[in-house]
């Protein structure tokens, strides 16, 4: 199959999705503050259809308020979004199934003959739309503030630390009162670009306490698992002495660790994760139509925040029939809009991608067409 048409294999995830879009546009960009921006920058005379994407989790928040400023901006357009995680949004857009995929990872270069093969035209596409901050979320009473270096959190995640008050706890916490409780893990449970990131920063930082490499499927028995990041928050707040990796517009009411950056302890906040990817450079060896970045996580710079994922969006470079070409298209551009960036750094904590970023991801939307 070659997205003409695609079978639309959406899960009831994405169908409450879809409503609550429909719900949003029709309740005034408030939520979304896309207001008015969405009227100049989404709009496109003409547009009608629906365009159906899967993907990301971390990506779940910024969708709902993409698709909310371009469905009011568009009112015959209907964008629906399934967060089913980044591999399974790869494997539905690989077997022609999706109009876009979201993924947290750039394609694997195991996957790349298959994503072209997907499209009409044997190419797909691939650029950065989000920059999402992944927080070290826990719950734990008393501990009201909680500092962390790598190899700690490599050595909880892997299993080698088990309890709170554990001497490498301790030296991130001088003066800290640390409970004697047991320590209790939560990874995804599905395959993840989450967990991918994580685990990169982790292989990357930790200094061996973590053995695993970078995998986007979580390679140990260990802990709890979590569905999704929405599994894992669930897991964490629904705990005691618990503690995970989320994207961060998901950590509202838990606690969030600063981690160890140089000599300095490190929030995550989104500049600190913008000032990361200004760091980072194009990944070497790559398709010219893809634009991923290789992160910095071995950053020293005390405002720099390196356990963040750039989250992609993946579309053909040619699609069978115009009308999904056009549509795919404009909600492509909408999304990687300055508008579009600031909506979803409203709603979902995100760091707008920089000007830079969005001018070489124009270049590349810009080659959308039909067959």
């Amino acid at each position: 199959m070659k997205h003409t048409s695609p079978p639309r294999r959406l899960s009831l995830g994405a169908v409450a999705i879809s409503a609550l879009l429909a719900v949003t546009a029709c309740g005034a960009g408030n939520e979304t503050s896309t207001g008015n921006a969405a009227d100049t920058t989404g709009a496109s005379a003409g547009l009608s259809g629906t365009v159906n994407g899967a993907g990301s989790t971390a990506q779940q928040v910024a969708m709902q308020t993409w698709g909310a400023g371009f469905q009011t901006a568009n009112p015959d357009v209907t964008v629906n979004y399934d967060a089913i995680g980044s591999g399974g949004g790869r494997e539905q857009f690989e077997a022609g199934g999706l109009d876009f995929a979201g993924s947290d990872d750039y394609v694997p270069d195991d996957e790349v003959s298959k994503a072209n093969k997907a499209c009409a035209g044997g190419t797909y596409l691939e650029f950065p739309v989000y920059v999402s901050r992944i927080a070290v979320i826990y719950n734990m009473p008393g501990v009201k503030r909680l500092n962390l270096s790598p190899a700690t959190i490599g050595s909880i995640f892997s299993g080698q630390v088990t309890k709170w008050n554990d001497p490498e706890i301790a030296k991130d916490n001088p003066g800290v009162t640390l409970p004697t409780s047991n320590i209790t893990p939560v990874h995804r449970s599905d395959e993840s670009g989450t967990t991918g990131n994580f685990t990169d920063y982790l292989d990357q930082t930790s200094g061996g306490t973590w053995k695993y490499g970078a995998v986007e499927a979580w390679p140990i028995k260990s802990g709890e698992g979590g569905d999704g990041s929405s599994g894992v928050v669930a897991a964490v707040k629904n705990g005691e002495g618990t503690i995970g990796y989320a994207d961060a517009s998901q950590a509202q009411g838990l606690g969030v660790a600063d981690v160890k950056v140089g000599s300095a302890y490190v929030a995550p906040s989104p500049e600190a994760a913008a000032k990361v990817v200004d760091e980072s450079t194009p990944v070497q060896g790559r398709p010219a139509t893809d634009y991923a970045l290789a992160v910095k996580r071995t950053t020293t710079s005390s405002d720099a925040y390196p356990i963040i994922l750039i989250s992609y969006q993946i579309v053909c470079k040619e699609y069978d029939d115009q009308a999904t070409a056009a549509l795919v298209k404009a909600f492509e551009t909408y999304v990687v809009s300055a508008d579009g960036q600031a909506a979803a750094a409203k709603s979902a904590g995100s760091a707008p991608i920089s000007e830079t970023i969005r001018k070489k991801a124009l270049a590349i939307i810009n080659q959308i067409s039909a067959k």
